[in-house]
Parts: structure tokens; sequence; C-alpha cells
């Protein structure tokens, strides 16, 4: 990627240059899937060195925390709007489920956030990271609260961390490796085992809403 200037020394300049890693990483990711792509191919791709990448992020793991809260602050967006049209645990399943699938790139970066983005990251990245999550956990925990009574907002926060987990392990099998491919074309009823994303995640919250709705036995006869 060309530029006019060799180093970025005024403020505008060091935001283009954060702005086109940020692009760099999100293509090749979109292109590739988040773990294929290494440090050294987002340099490539934004045409600096990588030492020069790790002035604005510093380490490949940062760059992809940073566009999980980008992309999470759109998915909690569309979460929230949906939920205001919701009802109950089925509407607020569909919603959330609904918000994820159509986001398939803010799903393969939640599927790497724990196990990838927040190793080999700065105790202040990690604040920053785990702060957003918090807060954005607890503003659709509350339109959770909204739409499926008697769920809190602190059981909305809740079922959107289960959705999350939901996610980790169902949308990897949407991306399955040459050989899986060519295992499942050989072998439809093993393909078959493994459900479609979008009804499943969407199912898997709405019984999760639905059991989170019920009071416990301490609860009840309190």
């Amino acid at each position: 990627m060309e530029r006019s200037y060799q180093r970025a020394r005024r403020p505008e300049q060091k935001d283009e240059r954060r702005e086109a890693i940020l692009a760099a990483a999100t293509e090749l990711a979109k292109d590739r899937g988040v773990a294929r792509v290494s440090l050294g191919d987002i340099a490539t791709e934004v045409g600096m060195a990588k030492s020069n990448v790790l002035r604005y992020f510093g380490t490949r793991e940062e760059i992809y925390l940073h566009l999980t809260r980008l992309e999470g602050g759109q998915w909690r967006d569309a979460a929230v709007a949906a939920l205001h049209q919701a009802a109950g645990p089925r509407g607020t399943g569909a919603a959330l489920g609904g918000a994820f699938a159509d986001r398939p790139f803010y799903c393969d970066l939640t599927t790497h956030v724990e196990i990838l983005f927040e190793h080999n990251v700065s105790v202040a990245a990690l604040r920053l990271h785990k702060l957003w999550a918090i807060e954005t956990y607890f503003q659709v925990g509350q339109a959770i609260s909204v739409a499926c009574p008697p769920l809190t907002s602190a059981d909305g926060a809740a079922l959107v961390m289960a959705a999350s987990a939901f996610v980790t392990k169902l949308f990897p099998l949407t991306r399955p490796p040459a050989a899986l491919r060519e295992l499942y074309a050989q072998e439809p009823d093993i393909a078959r085992a493994f459900p479609p994303f979008r009804p499943t995640l969407q199912r898997m919250i709405t019984a999760t809403a639905a059991g989170l709705a019920v009071p416990d036995e301490k609860t009840a006869t309190s």
C-alpha cells in the first residue's frame, strides 16, 4: 500500500496508518480466517515492516482485540435493535442468535478471543478489552431483560456470555478444512450430525433463556 510519505509524523498520518493496518487485518481475516493471518501477512498487505506495525499495535493479538471491539460494537447495536422487537425466550433467541449469524467476521473473532487474542498482549490492553466486554454484555443484557422478563440485566449478561460460548463451539463447524469437506462429501450421514449454525445457535440461546427464566428452588421458597 503506497504512501506519499515514508514515516508517519503528523497525527492524521498516524491515524491513517492505524486504519490501514486494521483494514488489512480485516480483509486478510475475512479471506483466510483469523487463525491463518500472521503479523507478517498484515505488514506485507499494508506495505510496512513488521517493526513499524508494532509502533501502532503491540502485537498481532492486540490488532484483533481492537477489531473485536469495533465489530462487537456493531453487533451490540444490531442485537439491541432486534431485542426491542422481540418477546419471550424464543424471540430473544432469534434476535441474539441472528445478530451473531449475520456477522460471520465477528463470530470468527469471538471464537478466538479467550484462546488466542488474550495471550501475548499487555495488561493495559487486557483491561481495556475486559471493561469493554463487561459494558457490552450488560448493555445487551438490559435489552434482554425487557424482551424476556423475568430475566434481570445480570441474567441477560449471563445469556450473552452463554451465547458467545455457543458461537465458539458452533461457528468453526461452518468452516471445515479441506479434509473434512472431503469426508462430508463421502459420508453424508457424518455431515448431517453437525447442525446448521443459525437455527442451532438460536435454539440453544432460546433454551438457555427459558432455563434462566425459571426461578431456582431457593428463590421460589424464600
